[in-house]
């Protein structure tokens, strides 16, 4: 039943077929009493999610599968006993996978820059599986409060504000700002309990770094993302290690071997070649719609 239920869920998320096959050969290496175990153990609450993929990383080892394939297997294995959750709290089946898409998003991302079919954030899942992130639209939200104090439009924001964190899935799709913004609409409904006055908004990301704004169209699609937000804050990498994110690929220590193919792809490697650093960026929309 549980392998059943492992061939069903990568389907319900459009799983590449060639993914579907490796993984089901991870599951079958995997499978033990132990891995079982790790799983029903998830399901009575006995069990944290951190220790779950320490043991199950264990397994991938001595089982000589690859951790990030063994983290997928995981993952998927629980997915039905988060459905029940999900269907108990109220939230109906389309909910939940149209949420639980970002693991074909992680899979593909995994593909790209390791060349394996897995996950290499599996840690990030904590907060899916603690029923914490969830899919409204082309973005994803989390409930936070604020660890800084600041000013947005006039409005001062203390410390400890209720806010929502915005996360942004590598979909492979253009980040429509009409779709954002009717992500921001479904989230301010969705949460409408946890706000006293208005919906307020923060992201962290490496898109919010003040520099990308400098390159950008202001016609573009992440120059009208960046311009919702009042950038508070910002820092810089000490290295180049995040490259990842906007390449698809590790970064192996030479700029031309990264490609090339889009404008703000170029503007980074000449950036990277005259040793500035690259960086991130926190900012605020105070959302009044």
């Amino acid at each position: 039943m549980l392998k059943e239920n492992f061939k069903k869920m990568m389907q319900k998320l459009n799983f590449p077929l060639e993914a579907q096959n490796e993984l089901l050969s991870a599951f079958d290496t995997v499978s033990s009493s132990e891995f079982f175990d790790i799983i029903n153990r998830y399901n009575s609450g006995e069990n944290d999610f951190d220790e779950m993929l320490n043991n199950t990383k264990l397994f991938a080892e001595e089982r000589g599968v690859s951790p990030y394939k063994a983290y997928m297997v995981l993952l998927l294995c629980l997915l039905p006993m988060l459905l029940d959750k999900y269907i108990k709290n109220g939230f109906c089946d389309e909910f939940f996978y149209n949420t639980m898409q970002d693991l074909r998003y992680k899979l593909q991302e995994c593909y790209l820059i390791h060349g394996v079919y897995g996950t290499f954030v599996p840690k990030w899942y904590k907060g899916f599986f603690e029923m914490r992130i969830f899919a409204l639209g082309r973005l994803q939200f989390e409930k936070n409060t604020t660890w800084f104090d600041c000013d947005v439009n006039g409005l001062h924001i203390p410390k400890g504000t209720n806010v929502l964190s915005v996360h942004i899935p590598r979909t492979e799709t253009p980040l429509l700002h009409e779709q954002v913004l009717d992500s921001y609409r479904q989230a301010v409904n969705f949460f409408k309990d946890y706000f006293k006055n208005r919906c307020i908004f923060i992201c962290n990301s490496w898109l919010l770094y003040p520099w990308n704004r400098s390159i950008l169209k202001d016609e573009s699609n992440l120059a009208q993302f960046y311009d919702d937000f009042t950038v508070v804050m910002s820092g810089e990498y000490q290295n180049y290690s995040e490259c990842w994110r906007l390449f698809d690929c590790l970064y192996d220590g030479n700029p031309d071997n990264l490609p090339a193919n889009t404008s703000l792809r170029r503007s980074y490697i000449e950036r990277i070649k005259s040793g500035k650093p690259i960086g991130h960026g926190t900012g605020v929309i105070v959302f009044d719609e």
